[in-house]
């Protein structure tokens, strides 16, 4: 069956994944039978070069080819998992059967598994109604499912908040998250280490919007707070040049850590001031938001003095450094420690200058989860309060 023909009005015409997944893996092995064979063939004289170039076309249009059906077919797994999710969902809820759903769904596992084998247990029946009550709108799962595999939505359907799940679901397509990339930054606890989370839920989901046509100008969505750095490998006494060092031998690590739409520029870039040498610990430039970005590395706590070099800084690239069409330069301070009532009284939060705690070794992460949680509805309290006052 081709993956266009597959449709769901219904659950009798549910499809097993298995079956289409063995007739690809038939067809590959398929192919492997001919190439093992064409190995034992005698080798072709490389001196018939004139098919050089027709066999790598031909070669393009194969893999196009394998892309296109892979593409194809995870769509129509992933339409056919939400519609079996939808009917399952539909059937218990207009008959008022929630208390026989479990019921429901052993029946309906077993007649499955009768009619199309293995592939329909209650929990993977359990999964496809969770998904589709997760992305109710069949509008946006078009347009989803065609950048986000199934395996991407099952761990996408296990985040309770609907935030979230946008979050994590615009970050995964904007900077082509792998499966394993996106339970990664699932589990580092992404979401909540930014500072958009922090913000009402409103605004939130404008941002995400702006983020899913292609725009990134809000530096809320790009910096994180704290930084997880325990991949660098640093034991507990260290120096700035030591971790400097680390970071430049893990720097796609780093950058992984970051975002991908940084890019590095240079360490330790001499800058010269009134005949005063000045060293930037690290420039990067960072694509979506079309600016300069410094990162200022410190050991200690953040203080009130770090601002002012940040600035200098800051001023120096916008007048040198910066280019036409680029953005004004933003700084990122890396500390051990953050001041959170220095950082309120500077307005740092509302400047070009982020200041941000990381961890060279990591605490648990339930303590981690906790702290979080405590700081965003810290940090929400206080929104509502400032809002609260100015429409007085």
């Amino acid at each position: 069956m081709a993956p266009n023909s597959i449709y769901l009005n219904g659950l009798a015409q549910a499809v097993n994944s298995k079956q289409i997944l063995y007739l690809a893996d038939k067809s590959r092995k398929g192919n492997k039978k001919i190439n093992m064979a064409k190995s034992k063939s005698k080798p072709i004289a490389r001196k018939v070069k004139k098919t050089d170039s027709l066999f790598g076309k031909i070669k393009l249009q194969i893999e196009q080819a394998r892309q296109q059906v892979a593409v194809q077919v995870n769509q129509s797994l992933t339409h056919l998992y939400w519609s079996i999710g939808g009917l399952i969902h539909q059937h218990i809820l207009e008959g008022n059967r929630a208390k026989y759903g479990k019921e429901i769904l052993a029946t309906v596992s077993q007649e499955l598994t009768i009619e199309y084998g293995t592939g329909y247990t209650i929990s993977s029946l359990s999964r496809m109604m969770n998904f589709y009550h997760c992305f109710p709108d069949k509008k946006i799962l078009a347009t989803v499912s065609q950048e986000l595999s199934w395996s991407h939505f099952i761990e996408l359907i296990t985040l309770e908040e609907e935030t979230q799940r946008l979050f994590y679901t615009q970050m995964a397509i904007a900077e082509k998250w792998s499966v394993r990339l996106l339970r990664e930054r699932m589990d580092s606890l992404l979401f909540e280490r930014t500072a958009l989370s922090k913000r009402p839920e409103k605004l939130i989901k404008q941002e995400l919007k702006k983020l899913k046509k292609g725009e990134l100008s809000n530096t809320e969505l790009v910096f994180r707070d704290p930084y997880l750095l325990d991949f660098l490998g640093l034991k507990e006494t260290f120096s700035e040049k030591d971790m400097e060092e680390r970071i430049l031998a893990q720097l796609q690590q780093f950058i992984t850590e970051l975002g991908s739409d940084f890019a590095f520029i240079a360490r330790q870039k001499r800058i010269v001031i009134d005949g005063i040498d000045y060293k930037i610990d690290l420039l990067f430039y960072h694509r979506g938001l079309k600016c300069l970005v410094v990162i200022d590395l410190k050991m200690g706590k953040f203080k009130a003095g770090d601002k002012g070099q940040m600035e200098l800084y800051l001023r120096w690239l916008e007048k040198h450094e910066q280019r036409e069409g680029e953005n004004a330069p933003v700084g990122l301070i890396l500390c051990s420690d953050k001041s959170d009532e220095h950082v309120e009284l500077l307005l740092l939060k509302e400047d070009r200058i982020k200041v941000a705690k990381y961890y060279t070794q990591l605490p648990s992460m339930a303590i981690l989860k906790a702290k979080l949680h405590k700081a965003i509805l810290i940090a929400r309290q206080k929104e509502q309060v400032k809002r609260q006052k100015e429409s007085e």
